[in-house]
């Protein structure tokens, strides 16, 4: 495992079907759920840090689109073992996960941070890029190399991807903190801690009304 945290979205998809639970049924909301285990999604920092680095963050308008497309961020890397990017998120993010031989999750339990929906099957499951692909190319990627980009999707080392529901994953899209929060308000703190982190990181542009909202966020922070 050590070697995949070498590895380093538009909200990344995982090609699964609706949500639903292990009969193929609704999936179970759960107020209290504390989805991944803590310390499991690396990378998120502290809120005073999480402050100090918003207020670094360059202010600019969102650019354009022109040029964009999925395929200049490539994703799902390859990790050896049969295992992808998607895969390893899946382990990390779940629990007593079972993998076939060709690295698939065949069972396991996982909680989304987004909503509290709980799950059973994979299927029900996206892997969220924190921020959104298209999010990136619009606040400074569409200068990157494809190598930076693909590293910025498939990044393991920081709180980056993230297995959430799949309804709230496209609820999301590639909006912003000012335009999409996650519906559950106890994930707000941490949503916001690791989408600077992650736009801190690789010197990423933030809209003024993102910053606000991220403030406003980080506010909700229990200091």
């Amino acid at each position: 495992m050590a070697a995949l945290l070498a590895v380093a979205g538009c909200a990344g998809q995982g090609g699964g079907t609706a949500p639903g639970d292990a009969k193929g049924g609704r999936p179970t909301v759960s107020g209290d759920a504390k989805g991944p285990s803590a310390g499991t999604v690396p990378g998120i920092p502290a809120a005073d840090k999480a402050r100090t680095q918003l207020a670094r963050l360059k202010v600019a308008p969102q650019g354009s689109m022109t040029g964009y497309s999925r395929d200049r961020f490539p994703h799902w890397a390859e990790l050896g073992d049969n295992c992808n990017t998607r895969e390893t998120v899946l382990e990390r993010d779940g629990r007593d996960v079972r993998r076939d031989a060709r690295c698939r999750a065949v069972s396991g339990t996982w909680t989304s941070v987004y909503d509290g929906r709980t799950f059973t099957k994979a299927s029900g499951l996206d892997i969220d890029h924190t921020v959104p692909l298209a999010n990136a190319w619009r606040s400074g990627a569409n200068t990157w190399t494809q190598e930076k980009r693909k590293a910025f999707a498939n990044d393991l080392t920081r709180p980056q991807l993230l297995a959430v529901s799949a309804v709230s994953n496209r609820s999301k899209g590639d909006q912003g903190p000012d335009e999409w929060q996650p519906p559950s308000k106890t994930y707000w703190c941490t949503y916001a801690r690791s989408w600077t982190a992650v736009k801190s990181f690789y010197g990423l542009t933030v809209t003024k009304a993102e910053k606000t909202t991220l403030g406003t966020m980080l506010d909700t922070c229990r200091r």
